[in-house]
């Protein structure tokens, strides 16, 4: 595999240093791309960076994951209006092991092949490196009229910030430059990618392993990822879609894929998945003949949440979906967890019940007209009833005056309640 071809018809390429395509064709080469420990878990906007070090791999080059335990600390004025929290040693050694173990799912860490993955901590050289010794070994290769060229640092020095840009961050890509000298000089590091945003922090890396040694370098950076309407990619109400369940339920990470557009489908399918250019344009066609299947959303959900999380985690969010959209057995609902089950009836109406009553039992009758105001009379639901158009519990409600007690409890805690075939009402025992 040709590495930059790949990242081409993927729209994975924005820009690269001369050379650098010659470099990769040659040669087994060595890259890494740099991460901030500001969590344990890594979110869907690190995935691109991810799956660019996959590929990289996949090619026979050799990756490295630089975790910013130092640079972190500081924050890069690169698209930022804020400085970072100071992270202790402790914190970013938890956080580093929760990436790792992310990544492992992408990169191989851990064979005896030549070029197997690497993770690393700038802070483990950074640490001791006085500011005297900085000033001498970095400071005097970098002159500031090419720091102050630097888009990132024009935009916040012309306002673009409220409270301008402090010395600390200013600095940022020095540090980030010596990041690049460091493992040019002990893992013989020739190639820097990231995306678009840290075109100037990379290049001044490589500017410095030309001025400190006469090394060459090389540069390879990503488009920012961005949906189709132009809004930021990977956010939601809630906040960042992680892949870590503890944070994200495989269930909402599956959703998420799933509720793409279709422009962003087609884009994201290629970004965000291993599959090879002819089943993906394979998939594109049947999906622009029959865009109401949703063939790529389908897809691009399944990929990546196989993935991140596993074909089992994929299959209980088909599950789960299936609850609220389609057919499902009683058997499927009660399979659920609590966080599964919260997360499929997000936004169906809510309301609390006694426990104890439950306990002594209740008719159905006057649990969803006296209990709960599910119905607006307790003939009107002896007629749905009738009917066959009650659920408790994804099963037909046999009689109205069937009694409801603490053993029907989901969770130990919920019960389902489905009008018809649209509305469902989650009643919670308390």
């Amino acid at each position: 595999m040709n590495f930059v071809e790949e990242l081409r018809w993927r729209g994975m390429l924005h820009d690269m240093m001369p050379g650098t395509e010659e470099l990769l064709a040659k040669e087994q080469v060595t890259a890494y791309i740099g991460f901030d420990p500001t969590a344990d878990s890594l979110h869907i906007g690190h995935l691109c960076s991810v799956m660019i070090l996959r590929h990289f791999q996949r090619c026979g080059h050799k990756p490295i994951v630089l975790i910013g335990g130092a640079t972190g600390m500081i924050g890069d004025p690169s698209g930022k209006s804020a400085e970072r929290n100071l992270l202790d040693e402790e914190t970013i050694a938890r956080n580093m092991a929760g990436m790792k173990r992310q990544m492992a799912k992408f990169l191989d860490f851990d064979s005896d092949a030549p070029n197997h993955a690497e993770m690393v901590n700038n802070y483990d050289w950074m640490k001791d490196f006085t500011f005297l010794e900085f000033a001498r070994t970095v400071g005097k290769h970098i002159t500031v009229n090419y720091m102050m060229a630097k888009d990132s640092v024009k935009k916040r020095l012309n306002g673009e910030a409220r409270d301008g840009l402090s010395f600390t961050e200013f600095t940022y890509q020095l540090l980030q430059g010596y990041d690049f000298l460091h493992l040019y000089e002990t893992k013989g590091c020739k190639l820097q990618m990231g995306g678009s945003d840290q075109w100037g922090n990379i290049t001044t890396g490589s500017e410095l392993i030309r001025r400190t040694n006469g090394g060459e370098a090389f540069a390879l950076t990503c488009p920012l990822i961005t949906k189709a309407d132009g809004g930021k990619f990977g956010k939601t109400e809630s906040g960042n879609i992680w892949l870590d369940p503890r944070y994200t339920s495989p269930y909402k990470f599956y959703q998420f894929w799933l509720n793409v557009s279709d422009a962003d489908a087609a884009r994201y399918i290629k970004i965000f998945t291993a599959l090879g250019k002819e089943e993906i344009e394979d998939l594109t066609s049947r999906h622009e003949a029959a865009p109401h299947l949703r063939l790529l959303q389908k897809r691009l959900a399944q990929e990546v949440t196989v993935m991140v999380h596993s074909k089992e985690a994929w299959q209980a969010a088909i599950d789960a979906s299936g609850i609220l959209f389609g057919e499902a057995t009683a058997e499927a609902l009660k399979r659920l967890d609590e966080e599964t089950l919260l997360a499929v009836f997000e936004g169906v109406p809510r309301y609390e019940i006694s426990r104890d009553a439950l306990a002594a039992g209740v008719k159905a009758v006057d649990l969803c007209v006296e209990h709960a105001p599910l119905f607006t009379s307790k003939g009107e639901m002896r007629k749905l009833v009738q009917g066959g158009g009650v659920s408790l519990n994804k099963e037909k409600l046999p009689a109205f005056d069937r009694i409801v007690t603490t053993d029907d409890l989901l969770d130990g805690k919920y019960l389902l309640i489905q009008r018809g075939k649209k509305n469902h009402y989650l009643l919670t025992a308390k």
